[in-house]
């Protein structure tokens, strides 16, 4: 009678993607991975080798999960990642999230039967915190939104010591109701919003925020809203380009003059941002930079699984353009 892995898994009381990953080496404890080995001796299963040529071939592809192709950063992530991957001679499995935890979920699992060799993934909040819980069959390089510290190699912007940055200049071209609008689905808007909130109170300053889809139309929407109000903010700030975005048709909608009745600041530095007048403050990420360092760390992990987790913190560079001259 043929032995198949599912009898190994019944024999060690483990799952058969368990016993897929202990038998390639993958992460597993001690004490499964020994149990395993004694199922696999007790049963006498041997591997097919067919089958694992065909798992060597397709481990040639590389899995990345965006949260937002909208957005024109995971755009321009996705061609950095691409351009790395095809160095090294990788192919490329992309799949868009747009922020939702169950599609999250789905390819995560698409992930795992198109047996890929790794992932660069920039997840949600929801998802970021169930990764540190689920074993995966293969490494994850968190790029983006990585959190605090954790199992996985990451590579992001110091988010809360940019937006810290964007407030700074505003106190100091004399703005004092500065006011910030924040994505609600990622651990980088979060970081944002908390270097927004340090900068605030070190100038003495009361914030003002709303938290929303990260998405141009619910920006527009909220700061149309706000500016209709007695005490209107006198300056903006926004936690990504689509938000920026939002903030800037809500600003012309309401005939407001910038800067002279209103500065508006944000993040990405893209094309449109240096076209509109006046020009938009902005702090520019190294896009291209983090794709290649996060191409960079996964295969460093493929090579030599047991190194030590890793997070390269990158720089923002702020932009200064006439949005945000002297206030009135």
């Amino acid at each position: 009678m043929s032995i198949s892995i599912n009898d190994v898994a019944r024999a060690a009381g483990v799952s058969k993607s368990t016993v897929s990953r202990a038998l390639a080496g993958g992460s597993v404890s001690g004490e499964v991975r020994a149990r395993v080995e004694a199922a696999v001796q007790a049963t006498g299963y041997r591997p097919n080798l067919l089958a694992r040529r065909l798992r060597a071939r397709d481990a040639g592809s590389v899995g990345v999960l965006v949260a937002d192709i909208r957005n024109p950063f995971f755009t321009a992530l996705i061609r950095a990642v691409e351009a790395e991957a095809y160095r090294h001679g990788r192919r490329v499995l992309l799949c868009n999230t747009d922020e939702d935890p169950q599609r999250e979920a789905m390819y995560l699992e698409l992930m795992h039967e198109e047996r890929i060799a790794g992932l660069i993934f920039a997840p949600t909040q929801a998802t970021l915190h169930r990764l540190e819980r689920v074993a995966l069959e293969f490494p994850v390089v968190l790029v983006d939104r990585a959190g605090e510290a954790g199992r996985h190699d990451s590579v992001v912007l110091d988010n809360a010591r940019a937006c810290a940055t964007l407030v700074e200049h505003l106190v100091a071209q004399g703005y004092r109701r500065i006011a910030g609008v924040f994505g609600s689905t990622s651990s980088t808007a979060r970081e944002r919003c908390d270097g927004y909130l340090a900068a605030m109170r070190g100038a003495g300053l009361a914030a003002d925020l709303r938290q929303l889809p990260p998405h141009s139309e619910a920006a527009e929407a909220e700061v149309s809203r706000w500016l209709r109000q007695p005490q209107r903010p006198d300056a903006f700030v926004a936690s990504n380009s689509l938000l920026l975005e939002g903030s800037l048709r809500a600003i012309r909608a309401a005939g407001l003059r910038i800067p002279q009745d209103i500065a508006l600041a944000g993040f990405d530095n893209e094309h449109w941002t240096e076209l509109v007048t006046p020009g938009i403050t902005v702090i520019e990420q190294p896009v291209e930079a983090m794709g290649h360092a996060a191409m960079g760390l996964l295969m460093e992990r493929l090579q030599t699984p047991d190194l030590p987790v890793r997070k390269v913190v990158m720089q923002g560079r702020c932009i200064v353009r006439d949005s945000t001259g002297p206030a009135a």
